[in-house]
């Protein structure tokens, strides 16, 4: 997995008041936890943009005014008008200690069902994943290759070294389902209508009377 380097700021103060002159100087308050202590510190909105405004998960070698630590993203809040970073928690990565993280979900070949009409539904983006950061993947690849119409792949059927899935077990991550396409049969053609039998030619004169 790859790792994104954070510079930060410690903050002097912790309360509302220093947080909203942070933010008003495009800084986002930020605490990490985790470790032996808890670190409160600023760090400028742009330099988030390649750890939360991306699709990829990355670690984060932070860097607070010369003390540097190994942390992975916990939670972002953000405001519910204007969109902007409000505050950031790091978890502190300890040698040893799993963590939990949230895994983009990709997958990977051709569906034969998908060939024959059917339709690729990934019905989770991404999957909650307890383990060793050194264990942590990129991306969760899920091989579709052998998946017919009908045919899913649940939590419950992945399996990576040192990965624990924190979802249901139950819980369908891709499956192909039947579409309109598979389920219409072809219309009936009609018939064609038997040629009508030739009309008996009528006698043209009477039996003649008997005598």
């Amino acid at each position: 997995m790859k790792s994104v380097s954070i510079s930060g700021s410690p903050r002097a103060n912790v309360g509302k008041t220093d947080a909203t002159a942070l933010r008003n100087s495009k800084r986002v308050p930020c605490v990490l936890y985790g470790g032996k202590e808890q670190v409160h510190f600023s760090v400028l909105e742009a330099d988030f943009k390649d750890l939360i405004y991306t699709p990829h998960v990355n670690t984060v070698d932070l860097d607070i005014e010369g003390k540097k630590f190994k942390a992975i993203l916990q939670e972002a809040q953000f405001h519910t008008v204007k969109d902007n970073l409000l505050h950031v928690d790091f978890l502190e990565v300890i040698a040893g200690k799993p963590v939990t993280m949230s895994i983009p979900v990709k997958t990977t070949g051709t569906s034969p069902g998908v060939r024959n009409g059917g339709k690729l539904n990934k019905k989770l983006k991404t999957l909650r994943v307890k383990g060793l950061v050194e264990k942590m993947p990129d991306t969760i690849d899920i091989a579709i290759d052998k998946l017919e119409i009908g045919d899913g792949v649940r939590v419950g059927d992945l399996k990576f070294d040192g990965l624990t899935f924190l979802n249901a077990a139950n819980v369908t991550v891709v499956n192909v389902q039947v579409t309109r396409v598979v389920v219409e049969e072809p219309k009936a053609v009609a018939p064609v209508a038997a040629a009508a039998a030739p009309a008996t030619p009528a006698a043209d004169a009477k039996a003649p009377a008997k005598k």
